[in-house]
């Protein structure tokens, strides 16, 4: 009994060390593929975002592999997560989380990849102090595709935020009205190993340290 009075609590703390890695792997490998993702982008200059609006953009979210259920008219799920432009260059990454409706697909993807391009710095610092439901709190746009693409007036007029989808290796523009981003503090807090990592300390610069698979995402975004 004594054994297994001692035996027990380092176990259980065996358990959550195990646990706590796991989380850090996963959403490492989360930072990963949306590296991978950006990486694919540039790449495409002609069939992508188009240059100019990526050098204007003062915010650009990657939410890969996001999941949809049912058809034409369903639910969607995924997690990513969100750099701003600074003076010294692009911060690291927030993590964040997209749910809503599910309307504008493309009929037979399952899971696609998703890109955001923030026109203005306000619609994710609305992210960062709690929700944003896009096409209601922030005007967003299924954006314009191609090295020579430009959006239209009303859109540049309207638009907050332009959204794009990566479907089977292709770039398109893609609405995702109704939608609802919120910052994943958790992830956060795990990825940097920081209690004190909220949204705008991230995007600020305001972390200890930024991990290789971070600094490999700012990289990516020039």
């Amino acid at each position: 009994m004594r054994y297994l009075k001692f035996c027990i609590p380092a176990v259980a703390a065996m358990l959550l060390l195990n646990s706590g890695a796991r989380a850090e792997n996963t959403i490492t490998a989360r930072v990963e593929t949306a590296t991978d993702v950006l990486r694919a982008l540039q790449e495409m200059p002609e069939q992508g975002v188009p240059p100019a609006l990526l050098r204007d953009a003062q915010g650009i979210a990657v939410i890969p592999g996001v999941i949809k259920a049912g058809f034409i008219v369903g639910g969607r799920y995924g997690k990513g997560l969100v750099s701003v432009r600074s003076d010294s260059g692009w911060s690291p990454p927030a993590f964040l989380s997209l749910t809503g409706g599910s309307i504008g697909w493309q009929i037979g993807a399952q899971s696609t990849d998703l890109i955001l391009v923030f026109k203005t710095e306000r619609s994710i610092r609305d992210i960062a102090a709690g929700k944003v439901t896009l096409g209601g709190d922030a005007a967003i746009a299924a954006g314009p595709v191609g090295r020579s693409a430009q959006a239209s007036t009303d859109a540049q007029l309207q638009a907050e935020i332009y959204s794009y989808s990566r479907s089977r290796g292709l770039f398109a523009g893609i609405s995702l009205e109704g939608a609802a981003l919120t910052m994943d503090i958790d992830a956060n807090r795990t990825f940097y190993a920081d209690t004190d990592a909220n949204p705008w300390a991230v995007l600020e610069g305001k972390v200890r340290t930024v991990p290789p698979a971070g600094r490999d995402f700012q990289a990516a975004l020039g």
